[in-house]
């Protein structure tokens, strides 16, 4: 049971469910109903909508275990309470489980190229496992480099779904692709700036262990003032194309939505910049990644409306 819980808690379990819910519900709240008013059906459904997703978990989770594998020593010092590799799964058996999962991962990708009109996703989660690879023994080391590759990646859980129904023509004809690209550019900016604040906010946490390991983040390289204000001008940005959003929602009358934006999406976001520059310990750095990852849940979940008001 042991063993279990620990694997769980190295492939980061919330994570995975968090990378299956957004794609779920951009399934089936904006490229389902868009197909259905086509009089279609998508290419990402059933069986190859489940495969697709498990495959973006799968080399998500090798993700989450080679970065484990190579950060040991910077974590016996950032949170060696937390510990998994080494000192619940011996090192040689994560290396295992990492090539084992990306192996999965790549092959179903290449499956779906081979019994769907998708191409080129088999070779999409190599590229997605060789970057989490890079990142893991290189880049999460350099000055935003690594931030900007996660973020990248982050926004891809989403881009992965339409990228798959654009390159499926024929089958996409006659579907408002205007609106699909609109939807997803909407929630994948929303993941790219989010997840690169948040990455940001991390590196402030982690700022000790990294220091004594040669790191070159950009709390170490700028400060950890000026990583504040880079992390506050992103949230200003974000704060401000989700408020003027809502005067577009509000002309369709969308009250709900507006609410729920406005009351769990921008509200935190702005008690999130207010206390950005309080924070000086590891504990409040840490306080603060909880609370942009709730911001990315509630984010998400905003998808829901879509579907209610369309």
């Amino acid at each position: 049971m042991k063993q279990i819980t620990a694997f769980l808690r190295l492939i980061r379990w919330p994570n995975l469910l968090f990378i299956a819910l957004t794609q779920i519900l951009f399934v089936y709240c904006i490229v389902k109903p868009l197909y259905v008013a086509a009089g279609k059906v998508p290419v990402v459904h059933g069986k190859t909508f489940f495969l697709l997703c498990l495959s973006s978990v799968l080399v998500a989770a090798a993700g989450y275990i080679i970065n484990d594998y190579f950060d040991l020593n910077i974590d016996r010092i950032n949170k060696p309470e937390k510990l998994v590799v080494e000192k619940i799964i011996p090192r040689r058996w994560t290396i295992v489980l990492h090539l084992a999962l990306s192996a999965v991962g790549i092959l179903i990708g290449f499956y779906i190229d081979f019994t769907t009109p998708i191409l080129f996703l088999g070779l999409a989660n190599a590229a997605c496992v060789l970057f989490l690879f890079v990142y893991s023994i290189s880049l999460k080391k350099k000055l935003l480099a690594g931030n900007i590759l996660i973020s990248l990646l982050t926004a891809w859980v989403v881009l992965v779904i339409t990228w798959c129904e654009v390159v499926s023509f024929p089958h996409i004809r006659g579907v408002d692709i205007a609106k699909l690209s609109r939807y997803t550019f909407l929630y994948a900016g929303f993941a790219f700036i989010i997840s690169i604040i948040r990455e940001v906010i991390k590196d402030m946490e982690d700022i000790e262990g990294d220091r004594k390991y040669g790191c070159t983040t950009m709390p170490i390289v700028w400060g950890v003032h000026a990583s504040k204000i880079f992390v506050a001008v992103w949230l200003v940005v974000l704060i401000g194309i989700l408020t003027m959003l809502q005067f577009y929602v509000l002309a369709f009358k969308w009250w709900v939505s507006a609410v729920y934006c406005i009351v769990f999406i921008i509200a935190p976001l702005i008690n999130i910049l207010r206390d950005l520059f309080k924070a000086n310990a590891p504990k409040d750095f840490h306080r603060l990644s909880t609370l942009v990852k709730l911001v990315m849940f509630t984010g998400i979940l905003s998808i829901i409306f879509i579907k209610f008001y369309s």
